[in-house]
C-alpha cells in the first residue's frame, strides 16, 4: 500500500497499486465504501487487467486518515485526491468512480484537467440532493446536523444501511462520514452535471438497467458522455455484475 500526504497537516491518502502499463486507472469509491473491497475485482479482471490500477481511498474512509479539520466536500475531496495522484506520477489517467467518488472525479477532472484522460461514471451523483430524514444514504445522513450524527444517528443508520454496506461504512470516521454526506447532497457550484456537460474527454456514465432511463440522459448524450445501463444489478453495480460492468467499462476505455 502506497501514500501521500495531502493536507498542510500531513494527513495522508492510501492507495493499492497494482502494477501495469500506463496510463494509469483509478478507482474511487463511493459514500461509506472502500475502493480495495468494491473495485479489486473488477481491476484484475481479464477485460480490465494489464493496467496500472489505484484502488484510492479518499480522507476520511477506508485506510486514509481521518482528520477532524478538513471540511470533506467535493471540492476539497477532489483536490486531496489530486494531490495523491500527483505523487504517485499519475497523469492523464482513466478514472473509474462509483456513487460519491464519481462526483468527486467530475470535479477533480474540471479543477486539475491534466490529471484525467476520461471517465467511467458509476451510478454517480450529478445534481444536489434533498435532505431525506429516515432514508439511508448521503440523504439521510445529511439529515442529521454533526453534532445528532455523532450522538446516535450513526447507529440508526447503521441499521437502515444493513450489514453489507455497513461493514466498510464502519470503517469510515463519523465526523468524515457525516460531513461527506452534506457535501455530496450540497453538490459543486456548477453542478456535477453541469461540469459534466462541459468536460471535452470521453465520457461514459454507467447505471443499472432497472432504474434507466437516466433523467436527462438526452442532454448528456448530446453532449457526448454515453449512458449504458447494465443488466441484473443494483446500486453496486460492480459487485452485482461483476462481468457485466467489466465489460461496460472495457468497451467505454477502448
Amino acid at each position: 500500500m502506497r501514500s501521500a500526504a495531502v493536507t498542510p497537516g500531513g494527513d495522508r491518502i492510501r492507495w493499492v497499486d497494482l502494477p501495469g502499463a500506463e496510463p494509469a486507472r483509478v478507482y474511487v469509491h463511493g459514500l461509506g465504501a472502500t475502493s480495495p473491497a468494491y473495485f479489486a475485482a473488477s481491476a484484475v479482471h481479464p477485460l480490465l487487467a494489464g493496467r496500472r490500477s489505484l484502488l484510492v481511498d479518499l480522507l476520511g474512509h477506508g485506510h486514509s486518515d481521518r482528520p477532524q479539520d478538513f471540511d470533506y466536500t467535493l471540492v476539497a475531496h477532489a483536490d486531496a485526491l489530486a494531490a495523491a495522484l500527483t505523487e504517485a506520477g499519475v497523469a492523464g489517467a482513466e478514472l473509474i468512480a462509483h456513487s460519491m467518488g464519481g462526483s468527486v472525479a467530475i470535479v477533480l477532472a474540471a479543477r486539475h484537467p491534466h490529471l484525467v484522460a476520461g471517465l467511467v461514471l458509476v451510478d454517480a451523483n450529478l445534481d444536489p440532493l434533498p435532505r431525506r430524514p429516515g432514508t439511508v444514504g448521503s440523504s439521510g445522513i445529511a439529515s442529521y446536523t454533526e453534532a445528532e450524527f455523532l450522538a446516535g444517528g450513526w447507529a440508526e443508520v447503521r441499521d437502515l444501511a444493513g450489514a453489507h454496506w455497513w461493514s466498510t461504512m464502519r470503517l469510515a470516521d463519523r465526523t468524515a462520514l457525516h460531513r461527506s454526506a452534506v457535501g455530496l447532497v450540497t453538490g459543486s457550484v456548477p453542478t456535477m452535471r453541469e461540469l459534466l456537460l462541459e468536460l471535452p474527454i470521453p465520457r461514459t456514465y454507467l447505471l443499472p438497467a432497472a432504474d434507466a432511463p437516466l433523467a436527462g440522459a438526452e442532454a448528456l448524450e448530446a453532449a457526448g458522455v454515453s449512458v449504458v445501463a447494465v443488466p441484473d444489478c443494483g446500486h453496486n453495480i460492480m459487485l452485482d455484475n461483476p462481468d457485466g460492468f467489466a465489460r461496460a467499462t472495457a468497451a467505454a476505455l477502448s
